[in-house]
């Protein structure tokens, strides 16, 4: 299993990035799939997730209204839309599968690489 993220980079505060995550050797159609993030020093948090239809997602309470999860299943890829950006944002951010139910990083079976999101104030 690959989960492959790009998108990430250098953005002022208040910008926008939009990261996307390519995922192979699985059927994508049957993992839920999310996003986590880990700033220098800090343990993995949650940061969104959704279905594996699609239909429906959840988001840490710290970027609700600002970010957005999305995927296609045709193209097995899953984005997140990140809006109005903040400096303690900055970290890396990882694509992650799973076929379980949760949001507990040791509930999410497959991770990627990761993508460094770094905002400046």
């Amino acid at each position: 299993v690959q989960l492959q993220a790009s998108g990430g980079g250098l953005v002022q505060a208040g910008g926008s990035l939009r990261l996307s995550c390519a995922a192979s050797g699985l059927t994508f159609s049957n993992y839920r799939m999310g996003w986590f993030r880990q700033a220098p020093g800090k343990e993995r948090e949650f940061v969104a997730r959704i279905s594996r239809s699609g239909d429906m997602w959840s988001y840490a309470d710290s970027v609700k209204g600002r970010f957005t999860i999305s995927r296609d299943n045709a193209k097995n890829t899953v984005d997140l839309q990140m809006n109005s950006l903040k400096p303690e944002e900055t970290a890396v951010y990882y694509c992650t599968a799973t076929t379980y139910f949760g949001t507990a990083a040791d509930r999410w079976e497959y991770w990627g690489q990761g993508t460094q999101v770094t905002v400046s104030s």
